[in-house]
């Protein structure tokens, strides 16, 4: 590593995992400390974001570990404070929550449709709303808002309330990034494709529509899918935050980047 994000404190929301293995949030997490950063590893499952914390602390990085509610106005502002208070300014923002709910528009119940719609994209809103006044008034930052090729095709799963979020993110990115390019904001989502992770894994709903919820028929099915043969990683979506993160993509903003091997340029 070249150290590329010295100096700079980062809050990555969803920094945990939902099992074994490398989540987009940890990898991303880890990678910023790699780089030089501070990190505020943040997520509903505090054990998860202490398991990505203690990774980088033991590679002699630093990194806090906290408890949020993302949907939750009071809990942002709380951790944005706490990591003022222990940093002194925050330089980046990783907004890496999401679930997915399966179910299009006829099948998904209305008060799962609200609670997706408050994970994927209020968590977004109320992120941004708490951290852009702190980045204008030092000066500038940088948001990376984790969105999906979800959201600008149809991925052959049914689950409307995704494809509506994401979406939703990816307007809100670009028209913020505009709204805040003169005060030296930068604002950029990353669209990651077929990916190998612990939250598709765990999906069972996933694996259903895919292969009868058959997990190792799903991966094979995910990997056929792709022009490159296989699923990216977490680390994939790691290196493109990092990248986006970074003082190389000064001049980068309102960008939506398809990290996909491909995928949505296939057909």
């Amino acid at each position: 590593m070249t150290k590329r994000l010295a100096d700079k404190v980062a809050l990555v929301l969803g920094a945990g995992s939902i099992g074994p293995g490398w989540g987009n949030g940890k990898a991303t997490a880890v990678a910023f400390a790699r780089e030089g950063a501070k990190v505020v590893c943040v997520d509903l499952d505090v054990e998860a974001a202490q398991d990505t914390a203690k990774l980088i602390a033991d590679e002699d990085g630093v990194a806090l570990a906290l408890r949020a509610d993302v949907t939750q106005s009071d809990d942002i502002a709380r951790i944005v404070d706490t990591t003022r208070a222990m940093f002194g300014r925050i330089d980046i923002l990783d907004n890496n929550v999401g679930i997915a709910a399966m179910g299009g528009v006829v099948e998904i119940e209305e008060p799962e449709w609200d609670r997706v719609f408050a994970v994927n994209l209020k968590s977004c809103y109320l992120a941004m709303k708490h951290v852009i006044p702190v980045m204008v008034a030092q000066g500038g930052g940088a948001i990376v808002n984790i969105s999906s090729i979800a959201s600008i095709r149809y991925t052959g799963v049914p689950y409307a309330t995704y494809y509506a979020t994401k979406a939703a993110m990816n307007h809100l990115t670009a028209t913020t990034a505009v709204e805040y390019a003169p005060k030296k904001g930068r604002v950029n989502a990353i669209l990651p494709g077929l990916m190998k992770t612990p939250m598709v894994e765990k999906s069972a709903g996933l694996a259903q529509a895919y292969a009868g919820g058959d997990v190792e028929g799903m991966w094979r099915k995910r990997d056929a899918q792709c022009p490159m043969g296989h699923m990216g990683t977490a680390w994939d979506v790691a290196h493109a935050a990092v990248f986006l993160a970074s003082d190389e993509a000064a001049y980068v903003t309102g960008v939506l980047l398809p990290v996909d091997g491909g995928l949505t340029v296939k057909f």
